[in-house]
């Protein structure tokens, strides 16, 4: 396993959006993969870094987003880089189509209607602000990821999310509200960090 991390390419190596632009249906292709497995076994598709170009040996952070039609059909990821992305992304799809809470597990019949949606994550970074309103000053709409942190609480809204709430005061409470927060909370100890992605499907 320590020579395996020493191999795999670190996110500095390579920036998300080439890798979106080069090696975009090629991650597809495995998150569609990795759900067919989990159909027919039950567990993510095993990935072997060391068969896939160094680009997708990099750790990066991934979110994989099911829909069918319009509808949100499951929707997991990483906020940090922890793995290779080919693994990330394997294992994102299968829990995005089985694990989330939200929904039943996916069933065979669903499959060939489902669109795949892959944002690859740039590391968040921590902002600063003086108030609540000086964070929704600073929000780019269609642009910002956004995570925010208190005490044992924790949510995020992909730059996508600016879809269904394109005023960045609602974003932001919804925000709350998804991390298990009272829409009107505020302290001096939260943490908001925001990030781009590029999207991939």
């Amino acid at each position: 396993m320590d020579s395996d991390a020493q191999a795999t390419p670190t996110s500095g190596d390579i920036n998300p959006a080439f890798l979106a632009e080069q090696h975009g249906p090629t991650l597809l292709e495995l998150a569609r993969d990795s759900i067919g497995h989990g159909l027919r076994y039950g567990a993510p598709l095993m990935v072997n870094p060391e068969r896939y170009p160094a680009e997708l040996q990099q750790s990066l952070a991934t979110f994989v987003t099911l829909n069918i039609g319009d509808s949100l059909r499951g929707c997991i990821g990483m906020l940090e880089a922890t793995r290779p992305v080919v693994v990330d992304v394997a294992g994102n799809a299968f829990a995005a189509a089985f694990n989330d809470p939200r929904f039943p597990p996916l069933v065979e019949s669903e499959l060939p209607t489902l669109n795949i949606h892959i944002s690859v994550l740039n590391r968040p970074a921590p902002m600063t602000f003086a108030s609540e309103h000086d964070v929704i000053a600073q929000l780019r709409p269609g642009i910002d990821g956004l995570v925010i942190e208190e005490v044992n609480h924790r949510g995020t809204f992909l730059p996508a999310v600016w879809d269904a709430l394109p005023e960045p005061a609602e974003f932001l409470t919804q925000l709350k509200l998804k991390a298990g927060l009272p829409a009107d909370y505020w302290s001096d100890t939260i943490i908001i960090k925001r990030y781009t992605c590029q999207s991939i499907g």
